[in-house]
């Protein structure tokens, strides 16, 4: 039973072989075309960073202003732009202290905060994360924003 499958198959094989040639003379050579390629950015074009990060009254004149963040690859204007990429990937991923959710999203609505004032700082985040838009404000006024804050650096200053 093999013998005779593995003979249908070698006969096959050659009645294929021999009709390709005469097909092409008759109609010419298949033209050729370019194959399209998938462009490669980083895991996925989705995940393309782009973020202009405005801070004011932060306390330190080198901190205060505005930056441009790029990531994949890293770049702009933001003084420590290849951490911050690497903060944002990090805040993108699941991990047992993190759900991997939206770092910009805002503090929910009656979340208990501690009431503590860690200064007059503000920033305002614009652009997109991972192919998201962003828009987010953030400040030091309680327990919660400060926490917010405090996990973006180094998007965001180091402030007292």
């Amino acid at each position: 039973m093999l013998r005779r499958l593995a003979l249908t198959a070698v006969a096959s094989l050659a009645v294929l072989s021999a009709g390709a040639p005469a097909a092409t003379a008759a109609t010419g050579p298949l033209p050729l075309l370019p194959i399209p390629l998938p462009v490669l950015q980083g895991d996925d074009a989705t995940e393309k960073t782009q973020l202009r990060v405005t801070v004011s009254h932060s306390g330190d004149r080198e901190a205060d202003g505005v930056y441009e963040l790029r990531c994949l690859p890293a770049g702009g204007t933001h003084p420590v732009a290849q951490q911050a990429c690497d903060r944002l990937a990090e805040l993108a991923k699941p991990t047992d202290r993190s759900d991997g959710k939206d770092p910009f999203r805002p503090v929910p609505s009656g979340a208990m905060c501690t009431q503590q004032f860690g200064g007059s700082a503000t920033a305002r985040v614009i652009g997109t994360w991972r192919g998201q838009h962003v828009d987010a404000s953030f400040d030091r006024t309680n327990g919660c924003e400060i926490a917010r804050w405090n996990t973006l650096r180094p998007v965001l200053p180091n402030v007292r």
